[in-house]
């Protein structure tokens, strides 16, 4: 580690501890030449999991952009935003513990509807209109049908 007081190499660590995150180790070090103190954050570096696209590219996976859709699909109902990030979560899990590091938006955006549809019938339309793309509004109403049949079951 090069001292960023006087260039030079050689240095010990004085005190190394695990960031609040968890994925970050702080050091701190000193300079065995000025005996001046400086700190160092040093992060794992992973292998991205990935999320294939329909056209077949493939993209770093972003918790961002998930919870971004729900927010949209829960826009004006009673959904506390800690559901919309455990449900971003439980997705985060399901794509690390593929065994290629990566899924499909498919197999993904599946996950994400059958927990929306316990959690509030809107936000599941909602979402699943823009997922699924209904082309006309026949789909839209067979969908709908299909949750007016879930209702009258219970």
């Amino acid at each position: 580690m090069k001292c960023p007081f006087c260039a030079h190499l050689d240095d010990k660590v004085v005190d190394s501890r695990e960031a609040r995150t968890g994925d970050l180790i702080r050091r701190r070090r000193e300079c065995l030449k000025c005996q001046r103190r400086f700190t160092t954050y040093e992060r794992i570096d992973e292998i991205p999991y990935m999320v294939i696209k329909k056209d077949g590219r493939r993209e770093k996976f972003e918790r961002q952009k998930l919870l971004q859709g729900l927010l949209k699909a829960c826009e004006k109902r009673p959904v506390p935003v800690g559901k919309l990030e455990a449900i971003v979560d439980e997705a985060e899990t399901y794509v690390s513990e593929a065994p290629e590091r990566e899924r499909t938006t498919s197999e993904i955006g599946e996950h994400l509807m059958h927990k929306l549809k316990k959690l509030d019938k809107v936000a599941y339309v909602r979402f699943a209109s823009v997922y699924l793309d209904f082309k006309d509004v026949k789909e839209f109403m067979d969908e709908l049908k299909g949750l007016l049949k879930d209702r009258a079951k219970k």
